[in-house]
């Protein structure tokens, strides 16, 4: 059985939930720019449809080795007044790092996504921004270190 298409919003859901399923509704209703009902009905939803199957402990200690992830360093049309591209980057939830650099390029920013199609479609999402010069993308295929902070 075919599973509906996935819109923006669904994706932020899901992605807002896989950091920390328990959220509650509200919380996520503002993470998301929706109300409390409408993110329930959403969630409601996407369980019925088969996005959503379940929720579970996942015990700390290892990396989840599904996830994928990519570098995505970006060339902004202006340097000095370049904030729109940096708001719009901090709605997409699964940018987890955002930096701007100096020397060549404008911001490194690391996705992690659940798929490599989600990676992409971010991908798409950043190039066509206003005020988005050029991109490179580069899939990351191994993690060597990870090393907690602190």
């Amino acid at each position: 059985m075919d599973r509906p298409a996935l819109d923006a919003i669904d994706e932020k859901i899901i992605a807002e939930l896989t950091r920390n399923a328990r959220l509650s509704h509200a919380e996520l209703g503002q993470r998301v720019l929706l109300s409390r009902n409408a993110v329930r009905q959403r969630i409601d939803r996407l369980e019925r449809q088969g996005h959503i199957r379940g929720y579970t402990l996942v015990r700390g200690g290892h990396e989840d080795e599904d996830i994928a992830s990519a570098l995505v360093l970006v060339y902004r049309e202006d340097r000095l007044r370049g904030g729109e591209v940096l708001a719009a980057l901090k709605r997409i939830p699964e940018v987890v790092i955002c930096d701007v650099l100096s020397g060549e390029f404008d911001l490194m920013v690391r996705i992690e996504a659940r798929s490599l199609e989600r990676v992409q479609g971010i991908w798409e999402q950043i190039a066509q921004m206003p005020g988005v010069r050029d991109t490179v993308t580069a899939l990351t295929l191994a993690r060597v270190v990870s090393r907690p902070r602190g």
